[in-house]
Order: structure tokens, then C-alpha cells, then sequence
């Protein structure tokens, strides 16, 4: 299987928890022969879009082209980010805005219609850390930022079935709890989910 993994934590230094995930998920899909390409949101350099007209008739900058042509490649698409003010953080926000343009992640809309999904036959899985339990986030917050970027976004363009995996008081885990995600990213990672 072609796996785009898209790390979307916004510091280019690395070492968060969320970044051990990704590495676990790619370590694991590699030895389980599968294709793994990255994408690190943080190091790459793009403007954000200020315009619908922009968004929709701009030329994406070439790191969006690049990462346009990883995700166009893939048969599977995870996402890495740590939740912040309760959703994504503002540059994996503005790289999607950026990278699911029309054209290449919609189509054109018939009146009265939606537009065309133009990512179908690929599959995704959000993975977000955060500092809360998860089962909070879940049921006080309903999950909200990673349900609107499952059904708004991915799903919206194509994507199914779209997976989530939340992971909860990351700070306040035991290594226990941390050796436990790591292990389930392998596992999803030598599956392909």
C-alpha cells in the first residue's frame, strides 16, 4: 500500500509524543513493505491564503505541489497533529486550505449539487495527541475540531473510511500508556490503517 504520512505539528525541532507516533506508524509500514512518504508540515514554506479567489485561481506555491503530488499518490493518508485551543493548530490549517484546492481535491459543483470528490478510492486516519483525557474531548467537546476535519474536509474530498485515534493526557501519561500508542501505531502502521 502507498501511505502519505503529514505530520502537522507546527515545530520543526521535532521530539513531541505525536512525533514517536508518526515515526512508529512509518517504521512499521515500511518493514511491513509497505510505500511511506512524509510530509512535515512545519518545514515547509507556503503562504496562507487570504481570498477565495486566491484559493480557488492562485498558484500553490511548489511545496504545496509537492505535497499535492504525495497525497495524490497515496492510497492511504495519515495525519499527525496535537490538538491546540481545541483544534488543529493554524499552520496544518492553512497547509490543507492550501493543499485540498479545487482541481485537485474538488471539483467543480453542478447548481445545486456538491462538487465532484476528487480524492475517492483513498482512505485517512487522524491521529491527535492532547493534554485532556481523551474520553473528555470526546464526550464534553463531542470531538468536534477532529469531526469537522473527517467529515468537512477529508471526507468532503473523497476520503473513506476515515479513522480517528485520540490521545489523551499525553503530558500526564505514564511511559506505560506512551509504550501502549506506540505499540497500536505499529500496529495500524504494519495493517495500513
Amino acid at each position: 500500500m502507498k501511505i502519505t504520512l503529514i505530520q502537522g505539528h507546527p515545530d520543526p525541532a521535532g521530539g513531541h509524543f505525536g512525533h514517536a507516533l508518526a515515526e512508529a506508524y512509518a517504521r512499521a509500514a515500511t518493514d511491513a513493505a509497505h510505500e511511506v512518504r512524509t510530509i512535515e508540515v512545519a518545514r515547509l514554506e507556503f503562504p496562507l491564503l487570504r481570498s477565495a479567489a486566491d484559493w480557488k485561481n492562485g498558484a500553490p506555491a511548489p511545496s504545496i505541489r509537492e505535497a499535492q503530488a504525495s497525497i495524490a499518490w497515496a492510497e492511504h493518508l495519515v495525519i499527525f497533529f496535537p490538538l491546540w485551543l481545541g483544534d488543529m493548530p493554524a499552520l496544518l490549517k492553512g497547509f490543507l486550505e492550501q493543499v485540498l484546492r479545487p482541481g485537485f481535491a474538488i471539483g467543480a459543483a453542478a447548481p445545486r449539487r456538491m462538487p465532484k470528490k476528487l480524492l475517492k478510492g483513498r482512505s485517512a486516519r487522524i491521529v491527535v495527541t492532547m493534554g485532556m483525557p481523551a474520553f473528555f474531548y470526546r464526550l464534553y467537546y463531542r470531538a468536534h475540531s477532529v469531526n469537522s476535519l473527517k467529515r468537512n474536509i477529508l471526507e468532503s474530498c473523497g476520503f473513506s473510511p476515515v479513522r480517528a485515534s485520540l490521545v489523551g493526557t499525553v503530558e500526564g501519561s505514564s511511559r506505560n500508556a506512551h509504550e501502549l500508542w506506540l505499540a497500536k501505531m505499529e500496529t495500524f502502521g504494519r495493517a495500513g490503517t
